[in-house]
């Protein structure tokens, strides 16, 4: 009787045990339930990279941690923040990746946007700021897209990977940089895709935002923003998205291959500069050029001639400074040259690119030159 009671006792202390459980597994799952859910696309850069010693932080070898790796050393604690899942995209520094691996990497983060809150991309440093411009120019979705890298490898001391990573996914997390476009998150700093720019080949701090400064910054739990982007004044609305809709503008060749973008160019102006690079250009195929001039604009004489000469054949020119801040604005009485304002050489390159890809009238193009690539604050 006493063995029958016993076992009676134990049946009902593993019922209870099983049942507190179940209750504890199902309160688990509706609080996973509740969080966001952020997908992290890898694509390599030194933020994966490994170094040859713990204290090597400019030699090592870059792209070669995977991205659900990284993620994983960020638990616990990245747990608690959202439902985080990975996409290895690719592991190699940003500069060895090619426009058409840009158009890629559009379509997988306008993916994971339909299945996810916000997405976060981990990228090398050295061309972060044309990655980032590049998705904040064709990315369809209005939700969070937030980069990050690091410019130590996550393998040494002192190394800002882990903590980037970590802040980029609690600000994707947060969810309020909606409508913002693509920022970069590095530093403990948020900067706009349009603005943020590398400032310096080693230092922690190297990314700035010139005179327009950071939107905000992440400090610990605190997520504060001071600014936004103008195009959050059009949230919601149709005029929100830009006209790069790469599926509808680029077409395909075949069902398995897409029409390559144009050709963009950027010739850099200097004292007594020629017109060789200017002629090369366009005799190679572009079907645009960038001109990084001196002071507001200003390209040498010989360069100036052979620009002349581009235009007639179809060319058309970009003009920007190479000073790194300050604007080249429009003259439409230059036909073919089109002022960029205060956008830098390589982000107006990707403007361009896109620009005459989409179409071949020069009016729109210049509208959209002074719109989307110098977007301001309206009262309308």
């Amino acid at each position: 009787m006493k063995i029958a009671h016993r076992t009676a006792a134990l049946l009902c202390s593993f019922a209870v045990a099983a049942g507190a459980s179940l209750a504890g597994a199902s309160a688990h799952a509706e609080e996973k339930k509740g969080l966001p859910e952020v997908a992290v696309i890898g694509t390599g850069g030194t933020i994966s990279g490994v170094s040859t010693n713990r204290v090597s932080f400019q030699d090592y070898r870059s792209g070669q941690l995977a991205i659900s790796k990284m993620v994983d050393e960020l638990r616990p604690e990245v747990n608690g923040l959202a439902e985080v899942t990975t996409e290895q995209f690719g592991n190699k520094g940003s500069g060895g990746y090619s426009i058409a691996d840009y158009r890629k990497l559009t379509a997988s983060v306008d993916s994971a946007l339909k299945k996810n809150d916000a997405v976060v991309v981990t990228t090398g440093t050295d061309t972060m700021e044309e990655f980032a411009y590049w998705l904040d120019l064709t990315v369809r979705s209005d939700k969070p897209v937030v980069l990050t890298g690091s410019m130590r490898p996550w393998t040494v001391i002192g190394t800002d990977a882990p903590a980037n990573l970590y802040n980029a996914i609690k600000l994707a997390a947060s969810r309020k940089t909606k409508c913002y476009g693509t920022v970069v998150m590095l530093n403990d700093e948020i900067q706009a895709a349009r603005e943020v720019r590398k400032s310096n080949a080693l230092r922690m701090d190297t990314f700035e935002s010139g005179r327009s400064g950071v939107l905000g910054a992440v400090d610990q739990d605190n997520i504060r923003l001071n600014r936004a982007p103008a195009r959050v004044q059009k949230c919601g609305k149709a005029g929100w998205r830009t006209p790069f809709d790469l599926d509808r503008i680029v077409g395909r060749v075949s069902a398995k291959e897409s029409k390559p973008l144009p050709k963009v160019e950027i010739a850099y102006s200097y004292q007594d500069a020629g017109g060789e690079a200017v002629k090369a250009f366009a005799d190679g195929g572009a079907k645009g050029v960038v001109t990084a001039g001196t002071g507001a604009g200003g390209i040498s004489p010989a360069m100036s001639t052979a620009r002349t000469d581009a235009v007639k054949k179809g060319v058309t020119f970009a003009s920007t400074t190479r000073t790194g801040s300050g604007a080249v604005y429009d003259s439409t009485g230059t036909t073919g040259v089109i002022g960029a304002e205060d956008l830098s050489p390589q982000k107006a390159r990707l403007l361009l690119l896109l620009s005459l890809a989409a179409t071949n009238d020069e009016k729109l193009i210049r509208e959209w030159f002074a719109t989307l690539g110098t977007a301001q604050f309206t009262t309308r």
